[in-house]
């Protein structure tokens, strides 16, 4: 038990000391080139920002209520 709480605050405490500096690349490296069709390279920052088509939004809304399933043509039995 007690090997368990102190694997447990090891954890908690290498979670904690995550870095929080600006990212930049390593000495000597550059930023991957500018993407084809773009003249401008992108930030870091601009980088880390996920596209709408990576994170699209939620377009239906979630049923509140239970409801019965309308019938689905293409729900066929196995032949």
């Amino acid at each position: 038990m007690i090997r368990l709480i102190i694997i447990a605050g090891s954890a908690l405490l290498l979670v904690a000391c995550a870095q929080t500096a600006e990212l930049k690349p390593p000495p000597g490296k550059t930023l991957p080139v500018a993407p084809y069709g773009r003249e401008d390279k992108p930030s870091a920052e601009e980088l880390l920002q996920p596209s709408a088509q990576a994170v699209p939004e939620r377009s239906v809304e979630l049923q509140t209520r239970s409801q019965p399933r309308e019938d689905d043509p293409f729900d066929l039995p196995p032949q």
